[in-house]
């Protein structure tokens, strides 16, 4: 199955066919902009494609300003994001506000999914501390597009799997039937208590739930955490998302190193429960949306039928939303 060998050569072969020079670190905007990539032809690929996770967001502005000014793109808007999906054939996406931009604000999300309604489904992070955040969750599900919600719980957070906040958080997404996204790579034993403490919760894990670096290079011992990460597959309320795996690689595209940790995934959660995406724009210092996109789609070490489920299968079943194929 995933335990057979990348045939590099070949992916390399491939890959410059549909583009020059698989070393070149393309920028968010330059990518998305210039057409760097064939388009993918309508119907060459009969799978369904959708992305786990991606970030939209405007340019850092008085009238719409960021909360923090991350180690990304000066922007990659609705539109621009759109347009690199369709240059590599990308589906749709779980387009997820940026809570470093935006905090709880996921206004311009709305925007750009009213704008693009067959390429995105929305989730929004959800602020703990807001004693009324039921009702946000409540008024959420009401807003069109939308497909769940998003907690942190980094150590950053110092919040422990019995915060009353969670708490309030996990009940109402399960009255208004929400899957949760959550995040707490380098806290994975917390992430994990918060699981057991809610069996009845969907759980969504974020990027491996294995903390990655947003820059190059990937720390020593990137796959510390992978022992923990498949013991927490036993949680058969939680799937798990194959994004930014390209972060945790040690070498230069086409990231070879990165398969064997990945087949170790893949055969603990089974397929059906990984959800491959980008993480487009964090992951963008160490890998381009179209390289992102065609490792996986052109690897040997998925059967078309891992890829299609891997790929979108998945995805599509976890939140319960599919795009509308071209």
């Amino acid at each position: 199955m995933v335990n057979q060998r990348i045939a590099e050569g070949r992916l390399i072969d491939r890959r410059n066919v549909l583009r020059a020079g698989a070393g070149l670190a393309a920028a968010g905007p330059a990518l998305l902009h210039e057409a760097q990539a064939q388009p993918r032809p309508r119907g060459a690929s009969p799978m369904m494609i959708i992305d786990a996770q991606v970030h939209a967001y405007a340019a850092n502005t008085p009238e719409r300003p960021w909360h923090s000014v991350p180690n990304w793109p000066a922007h990659v808007t609705g539109d621009e994001m759109v347009a690199a999906m369709e240059k590599v054939g990308v589906d749709g996406a779980i387009y997820i506000s940026p809570v470093s931009m935006y905090q709880y604000d996921a206004s311009y999300a709305v925007e750009q999914q009213k704008a693009h309604p067959d390429k995105f489904a929305l989730i929004k992070p959800v602020n703990p501390d807001d004693p009324a955040v039921a009702d946000v969750i409540t008024d959420w599900k009401k807003t069109p597009g939308t497909v769940g919600i998003r907690i942190i719980m980094t150590k950053e957070s110092k919040r422990a799997p019995d915060d009353p906040g969670f708490d309030r958080i996990l009940r109402a997404a399960v009255r208004n039937d929400f899957p949760v996204n959550v995040l707490f790579w380098g806290n994975i034993d917390a992430g994990t208590a918060l699981i057991d403490r809610h069996p009845d919760v969907r759980f969504i894990i974020d990027h491996l739930g294995i903390l990655q670096p947003s820059v190059p290079p990937a720390p020593p011992q990137p796959w510390a955490d992978l022992p923990k990460v498949l013991e927490l597959a036993q949680r058969k309320n939680a799937v798990i998302k194959i994004t930014g795996a390209c972060t945790l690689s040690r070498e230069p595209y086409p990231f070879p190193d990165i398969w064997d940790p990945l087949a170790r995934v893949f055969d603990a959660w089974g397929l059906d429960r990984c959800l491959w995406g980008t993480d487009w724009t964090r992951a963008f210092a160490v890998v381009n949306y179209e390289q992102a996109v065609e490792l996986f789609l052109m690897t040997d070490r998925l059967s078309d039928t891992e890829r299609a489920t891997l790929m979108g299968g998945a995805c599509a079943k976890a939140y319960g939303w599919s795009p509308k194929k071209a």
